[in-house]
């Protein structure tokens, strides 16, 4: 197993750093950073963006070509890590010496580590990763300042009676955090519209994680439903093939079919990764879909019906006006209106 070394708390130098330690190359676009690389430690890339508030945010692609282990050592910092694997797996330790934990694919992972203590990261060989990995930067001035914010909040739940202990947590699988995760993946827009919501983003996130461990606290035998690993990979392949295909008749003997999962385990899947039914979260993709098309083209309502895969134009204009208080003409006038004045 080959040990690479971070030591630093700036995004820039991380990179410059993980380009010595993997090689590769590293490209610079407005916040983020990108190191691809293709040789002989291993294939893929990693992406990182600095964000307000002491944030950051790294996602893994990963592919090594032998087992490695990063260690990570942020002098004069108190860090909390928030972690979600979205594919494979990784261990974690503190220090070469520390009991090893392990980060499988759908779980939630937390780690509070004083200033100065190492945190190791293990990559398994031949592995696809893919992990995101969430850092703040607090402080015990930010606990007891006046205007406690975000910084001031996670120190006070993770490093307890200011005893400074190091703390990890590895949390059930979490669905809700794999779609946002997918989220932030699909973000089109560049620059500062893609910083703004990749920090909304990032920010859910960290909230979906302090949920799922307040959850876990207080049950320890705390599940998520009855989804196995398996189930919950099919849900996720399932949601997105409805994301794909929501131009077509999609029915859920159909979904069951496809990926091998039964329907009621289908439903209990798409309620705990989107908060609805398999229809009711179609019939919302399609709705979105229609209002991007009616935003941002020139068809008319029936084709926007037909591109949708709806049949009814008064099934669709009953729903889109539920969804945006208006009727689809309406909001396709206004965006004309809106398009003229300007």
């Amino acid at each position: 197993m080959k040990t690479k070394h971070l030591k630093t708390n700036t995004i820039g130098a991380m990179f410059n750093q993980l380009k010595c330690n993997f090689g590769g190359s590293v490209v610079k676009d407005s916040k983020e950073y990108i190191l691809e690389m293709n040789n002989e430690i291993g294939e893929g890339r990693i992406q990182g963006t600095a964000l307000a508030g002491g944030i950051s945010y790294i996602d893994f692609d990963m592919t090594f070509s032998e087992d490695i282990a990063l260690s990570i050592n942020i002098p004069n910092k108190s860090p909390i890590y928030f972690a979600y694997c979205s594919a494979g797996s990784m261990g974690h330790s503190f220090g070469v010496d520390g009991a090893k934990s392990e980060l499988e694919r759908f779980q939630t992972g937390i780690i509070a580590s004083p200033s100065g203590d190492e945190n190791v990261l293990y990559f398994k060989k031949d592995e696809r990763l893919k992990v995101a990995i969430i850092t703040v930067q607090t402080t015990k001035q930010a606990q007891n300042s006046k205007k406690e914010g975000l910084k001031g909040k996670l120190y006070k739940t993770f490093f307890k009676d200011d005893s400074l202990n190091n703390f990890v947590y590895v949390g059930s699988q979490n669905l809700q955090i794999a779609e946002k995760v997918q989220q932030i993946n699909a973000i089109k827009q560049e620059g500062l519209v893609k910083t703004l919501l990749l920090q909304g983003l990032v920010h859910v996130i960290l909230a979906l994680e302090i949920e799922q461990h307040s959850k876990d606290s207080k049950n320890n035998e705390f599940q998520l439903g009855s989804l196995t690993i398996r189930e919950m990979k099919a849900i996720k392949e399932a949601s997105t093939y409805v994301n794909d295909n929501f131009d077509t008749q999609i029915s859920i003997s159909q979904l069951c079919s496809e990926f091998g999962i039964s329907p009621s385990k289908l439903q209990e899947g798409f309620k705990l990764m989107h908060g609805r039914t398999v229809t009711d979260h179609l019939r919302t993709v399609r709705v979105r879909k229609a209002e991007n098309y009616l935003k941002n083209t020139d068809m008319n309502i029936s084709e926007v019906v037909y591109s949708i895969g709806f049949s009814s134009r008064s099934y669709f204009s009953k729903i889109f006006k539920e969804s945006y208080n208006c009727s689809p003409s309406e909001y396709k006038m206004a965006q004309r209106e809106l398009s003229i004045s300007a």
